[in-house]
C-alpha cells in the first residue's frame, strides 16, 4: 500500500462509489491529498491484504488517513472535512435542513448502494449459485426502486433546487453523483428519476466533480 506520509492520504478504488463521494468532498473544499489506489478485483481483492486490513479491518474503500489518524466510513470522512474545513459548507446551517441532507445522503449511502455492493454480489454468485443476469437484474431493480423512491423525496422538498438542496452542492450530491453513475453502468432505467438527472447534469459543470469522475483517476487504467 506504500508508507504512510504525513498529512491527507486517501485509499481508493476509482470505481467504488464510497471513495468517489469523499473525492468530491476533497476537490469541493480545495484539498490536496495522497491517493493510494485499493483495487478490489486485482490479487483476488487488495483490500483483502492483510497490509490493507491493518489500515481497514472492514477491508472496505475508502480509508482517510490524516497526519497518521484514520477514518474509514465515506460519510463519517466527509463530515470530518466539513467540520475541519467549514468553506464551502457541504451541510446547510439549521438543525431541521441538516437533518433534510442527511436523510437524502443516507438514503443513498444506507440503503441504495450497499444492496448493490461487490461482496453482496459476490455471495449471490458463490453461496446462491445466481448467474450474471440474476445478479444484474439484482442491482437494477434495487437501485430502480431506491432512486425513485429518492426522486419523490425530493420532489416534496421545497429546500431542493440546482441541487440536491438549494443552490450549491452538500453531503447529498456527493452521494448521488456517484450512484447515478453505478446506475448508468448497469443499465438501470432512470426514466422516471427526471430530478435526479437534472441535478446530476448541474453537478457535472463543476470542475471539482469532474476531476472525482472514475475516468479521471491515476488507477482508472490499470
Amino acid at each position: 500500500m506504500g508508507a504512510e506520509v504525513a498529512g491527507r492520504t486517501l485509499y481508493t478504488y476509482f470505481r467504488s462509489s464510497a471513495a468517489y463521494r469523499v473525492r468530491i468532498a476533497l476537490n469541493l473544499k480545495g484539498l490536496d491529498y495522497r491517493s493510494v489506489p485499493v483495487h478490489l478485483l486485482r490479487d483476488g481483492g487488495q483490500q483483502h491484504l492483510s497490509e490493507y486490513r491493518t489500515i481497514n479491518p472492514f477491508g472496505l474503500v475508502p480509508s482517510y488517513s490524516e497526519d497518521g489518524r484514520i477514518i474509514r466510513q465515506s460519510l463519517a470522512i466527509i463530515e470530518y472535512l466539513d467540520e475541519c474545513h467549514p468553506q464551502p459548507p457541504l451541510l446547510p446551517g439549521t438543525p431541521f435542513a441538516r437533518a433534510e441532507v442527511r436523510q437524502l445522503a443516507l438514503s443513498i449511502a444506507c440503503d441504495i448502494h450497499p444492496i448493490n455492493n461487490p461482496r453482496i454480489l459476490k455471495y449471490l454468485e458463490r453461496e446462491l449459485h445466481a448467474d450474471q443476469e440474476a445478479r444484474l437484474q439484482w442491482m437494477r431493480h434495487w437501485m430502480q426502486v431506491g432512486l425513485e423512491a429518492l426522486e419523490a423525496l425530493l420532489a416534496e422538498m421545497r429546500s431542493s433546487g440546482r441541487y440536491c438542496y438549494g443552490d450549491q452542492p452538500t453531503l447529498a450530491d456527493c452521494c448521488l453523483v456517484p450512484q447515478l453513475f453505478n446506475a448508468r453502468r448497469f443499465e438501470v432505467d432512470l426514466s422516471r428519476c427526471k430530478r435526479l438527472q437534472e441535478i446530476d447534469a448541474a453537478c457535472a459543470q463543476l470542475q471539482a466533480i469532474k476531476e472525482a469522475h472514475p475516468s479521471r483517476q491515476p488507477d482508472s487504467e490499470n
